[in-house]
């Protein structure tokens, strides 16, 4: 049993995110910068590092995003009002247009990676993978 988890969790994973990858990229949004956009609507403004703790990455991978995310008119760049060497990330109007097409996006993805799953088998699939986090961050 533990031989099948490593492959089946890889596809499953490559179907997640060509399925987001499809959902996101009809709105200029590429898979994984939703939960960017996600941090930024509940607190615009923070710094590339804020967003990195908060979405365990690295701070280089969040600078990348961001600038992937300002060429598309997403967000920009602003000076940190009192540290020069850091910038905050603040949503454009096309950013915050974003909010409810993003979130409507994410539900039917959702709806359909669960599609065959009751509402007990839901909770407990997260719970799962939730765990396997937790087991491999230790």
């Amino acid at each position: 049993m533990s031989a099948d988890f490593q492959p089946a969790f890889w596809a499953a994973k490559r179907a997640v995110m060509t399925a987001a990858e499809e959902a996101y990229s009809r709105h200029g949004v590429r898979a994984g910068q939703q939960f960017i956009l996600h941090q930024l609507w509940k607190e615009d403004g923070l710094t590339p590092g804020e967003l990195a703790r908060r979405l365990e990455l690295s701070v280089p991978t969040v600078t990348r995003t961001a600038t992937r995310m300002e060429n598309a008119g997403i967000l920009r760049r602003e000076p940190h009002p009192t540290d020069a060497r850091l910038v905050r990330l603040r949503l454009t109007e096309r950013g915050w247009e974003l909010k409810d097409i993003i979130a409507k996006e994410a539900a039917t993805l959702s709806e359909r990676a669960l599609a065959t799953l009751d509402s007990a088998e839901r909770e407990q699939f997260v719970r799962f993978l939730h765990e396997v986090r937790v087991n491999l961050s230790r």
